[in-house]
């Protein structure tokens, strides 16, 4: 039996607690943000590729800036092509690294771009180019040599005649207007294509799982791997000269930027490339390290590489996963609770409230971040956002359930006690729901941490950053420090969160 007295004279023990962590959660994050913050408006940003040529290149066009006195950060390992160029066009990053046959194949595919009217024709956009730092990194296909010598293909016409190979190219060349589509129409070619992570492709190719992969032909993996590069005998593959893209407000917002990136013009032939290219990738060389040898030795600069120890990425990589993780969870709880409330209470919107969350979670976490970026630009912001919409469904559901599933006649006893509607939800069904919403948040923090490993790629730092290094290089060690630490962080949070439901609930209501 319920006692009006008891209900009225103190607050319902679980709640409070539940308000505590919800502080804890978004005071965290926001006290170490300030430690791991993204560029102030003062600090300039160089984007890069997720490939290790297009790092190093992102990484000397960052030390030469910084040699020039300027305060600039570099966003590495942002995606591909398209998501490079948005953020430029954005304002997100002030230059980067690009290619001109990628230019006029697939980012200005739709524009008709005169021969030699391609600087003209970026100027539209308000973007400028450098001239080409001297190398022609174009695509081609490969094939191990012994597999090649034993099928005699020497060109890409001759995979006609070899249906049954397997081919696997990475994810951007699927897509791109100059990669397998047209590609495939060009030399009439049989095999059906699918797609693989660029650097994994090369492990599939060596261990007998592809047969053709695509390569850049500055790959370091080419001699690694004894491949033969397949001739392209139908001239598919234009030429992609190396340059740098920039802002053109960058020539008047910080002149002595785009003088820095134009000491690379010509300055790094094909063999340089590949040699550069293999001290990361084959020798596990730091990119910012080799790219700092490189500027000191070719241009007489004295650069420092960004250097860190492994327990000083680890603190770093720490902050910026608790900002992603803490603030998200958060605002999910904050958002999720009361939309589970009325998801239960509000029978008209109670399906729709459920439908939505619903829709939104079964969005790939990847493609949920990446439709964030558009509107929200890179880094914390976007990332912080995805991650929120990925957690509501967990909370709102559960709240829905632990409320729906109370029972008739413990509420109808509230009920004629005579408390407001108010009073029987705050002081009788939230609390015995409280299990229920509690399990919906230790759900939102497992797919939470998890998740935010994806936010590196938006540039928003994180546990993912070392795993994407990891995948690239081929480093067990790398993908190791950020998997480990994301498990770690996991436990600690069912941890606190049982912990947490232990000291708020009864025994009788404790799983």
């Amino acid at each position: 039996m319920l006692h009006n007295s008891t209900l009225d004279s103190r607050p319902s023990p679980p709640l409070s607690p539940l308000v505590s962590l919800l502080s804890s959660l978004l005071l965290l994050p926001l006290l170490t943000a300030p430690a791991h913050g993204q560029a102030t408006d003062s600090t300039l940003a160089v984007g890069s590729k997720k490939f290790t040529e297009n790092v190093l290149l992102g990484w000397m066009g960052t030390h030469l800036m910084r040699a020039e006195g300027l305060s600039v950060t570099h966003r590495e390992e942002l995606g591909g092509s398209r998501f490079l160029w948005e953020a430029l066009r954005r304002g997100d990053i002030d230059a980067y690294p690009e290619y001109t046959g990628t230019l006029r194949q697939e980012l200005l595919a739709n524009v008709d771009v005169a021969p030699g009217a391609l600087a003209d024709t970026l100027a539209r956009y308000g973007i400028s180019m450098t001239a080409p730092l001297g190398f022609n990194n174009t695509y081609a296909l490969g094939m191990r040599a012994d597999h090649a010598d034993s099928l005699g293909i020497e060109t890409i016409s001759d995979l006609q005649a070899h249906p049954t190979l397997t081919l696997g190219f990475s994810n951007e060349f699927m897509e791109r207007s100059d990669g397998w589509p047209s590609l495939e129409r060009t030399y009439d070619l049989p095999q059906s294509a699918r797609g693989v992570d660029h650097d994994i492709a090369y492990r599939g190719l060596s261990s007998g799982q592809l047969d053709v992969i695509d390569l850049y032909s500055t790959d370091a993996e080419i001699q690694r791997y004894d491949l033969r590069v397949l001739r392209d005998d139908r001239n598919h593959f234009p030429d992609y000269e190396a340059v740098f893209l920039y802002r053109r407000d960058l020539t008047t917002r910080a002149p002595a930027a785009v003088a820095a990136l134009k000491r690379l013009d010509g300055r790094l032939p094909a063999d340089t490339m590949r040699r550069l290219n293999a001290r990361s990738q084959v020798d596990q060389v730091d990119e910012s390290e080799v790219a700092a040898d490189f500027v000191n030795q070719a241009l007489g600069l004295d650069a420092a590489a960004d250097t860190d120890t492994r327990w000083e990425r680890l603190r770093r990589h720490t902050g910026e996963h608790l900002v992603l993780v803490g603030i998200s969870l958060g605002l999910a709880i904050l958002f999720g609770i009361p939309l589970g409330i009325m998801a239960a209470k509000r029978r008209v919107l109670g399906p729709g409230i459920l439908a939505v969350v619903g829709v939104i979670y079964t969005i790939p976490a990847l493609a949920l971040l990446a439709m964030m970026v558009p509107p929200l630009g890179l880094g914390r912001v976007p990332a912080v956002t995805a991650l929120f919409l990925y957690s509501l469904l967990p909370v709102v559901w559960t709240t829905y359930t632990g409320l729906n599933d109370l029972s008739g006649p413990l509420l109808e006893s509230a009920e004629a006690l005579g408390l407001s509607a108010g009073a029987q939800l705050w002081r009788v069904e939230l609390p015995l729901a409280a299990r229920s919403i509690l399990a919906g948040i230790k759900i939102a923090a497992i797919i939470n941490i998890g998740a935010a490993t994806l936010g590196a790629l938006i540039g928003a730092g994180g546990y993912g950053q070392p795993i994407l290094t990891g995948i690239r290089r081929a480093n067990l060690g790398l993908i190791l420090e950020g998997t480990v630490p994301a498990a770690v962080l996991t436990i600690l949070a069912l941890a606190l969160l049982e912990g947490l439901e232990r000291g708020l609930l009864p025994r009788s209501m404790q799983s």
